[in-house]
């Protein structure tokens, strides 16, 4: 094959929401690169599996897979689950070339994937001076991934929002719906919650549950199968392939 085949991993979900999700994002891929030969696998709950997938690829002949993660922080699923799975799928399949592609985050076009969310759930942009924003993630009880989300909120409090704060549903504080009440106590009149999540599910709906029942202005859909999201999967697929030219040339 002529370009290596994307593998887009997600984790997977229960909810049938996820799933149809992540294939919209997929498909939006393949409509921005004709050619590319794009394939998706999940972790867990929904089929296909990632080892599944690869077994498929090297019996069809392919040569070299870049395989993405998505997600947005560099948390467990990154570190451990996904490489484990991919060193023994390597070892059963020494002719397939795998290469782990980096996390989605942080990127300009995730924000402008939220600020898309954002508008269209009626935030406008005279709005944003007088409106407090919580960025709301899933959570994780990795440092890093934590930190990584406090500094994109603290990169979107430049943006022209009157305060920003990070929020988890999980692993992490405070809550979407402490959050929201800490921007009320502070004399935010208007509060948007925008979810930095891809795809729907349980820690979405907690999200979403959250937001409701402190009262918030304003809540944004999940990012979802954006076209900015997808330029993003292309753009982590090309740095990935360059790496790959690289380690060839240097071999």
């Amino acid at each position: 094959m002529s370009h290596p085949v994307l593998l887009v991993i997600a984790h997977g979900s229960r909810d049938p929401r996820h799933a149809a999700t992540v294939h919209a994002l997929t498909q939006r891929v393949r409509a921005e690169r004709p050619g590319l030969r794009v394939e998706t696998a999940f972790l867990e709950f929904n089929a296909p599996s990632v080892p599944r997938v690869l077994e498929r690829l090297a019996a069809e002949g392919a040569d070299e897979v870049i395989a993405l993660p998505l997600l947005l922080t560099r948390a467990f699923h990154a570190k451990t689950d996904i490489p484990s799975v991919l060193r023994e799928a390597r070892a059963r399949l020494p002719r397939l070339h795998i290469r782990q592609a980096d996390v989605l985050g942080p990127s300009p076009l995730l924000n402008a994937t939220l600020g898309r969310r954002l508008r269209e759930a009626g935030v406008r942009p005279g709005d944003i001076p007088r409106t407090g924003l919580v960025l709301a993630s899933a959570g994780s009880s990795d440092p890093e991934a934590i930190a990584v989300i406090a500094e994109i909120a603290r990169e979107l409090r430049h943006t022209g929002w009157c305060a920003v704060r990070p929020a988890f549903a999980s692993a992490s504080l405070p809550r979407t719906e402490d959050a929201v009440r800490a921007l009320r106590a502070e004399g935010v009149d208007r509060v948007a919650v925008a979810p930095y999540v891809i795809a729907p599910g349980r820690l979405p709906d907690r999200i979403a549950a959250g937001a409701e029942a402190a009262g918030a202005d304003v809540l944004a859909d999940v990012l979802g199968p954006a076209p900015e999201l997808a330029r993003l999967l292309l753009e982590r697929y090309d740095e990935a392939r360059v790496l790959v030219g690289a380690s060839s040339l240097s071999a």
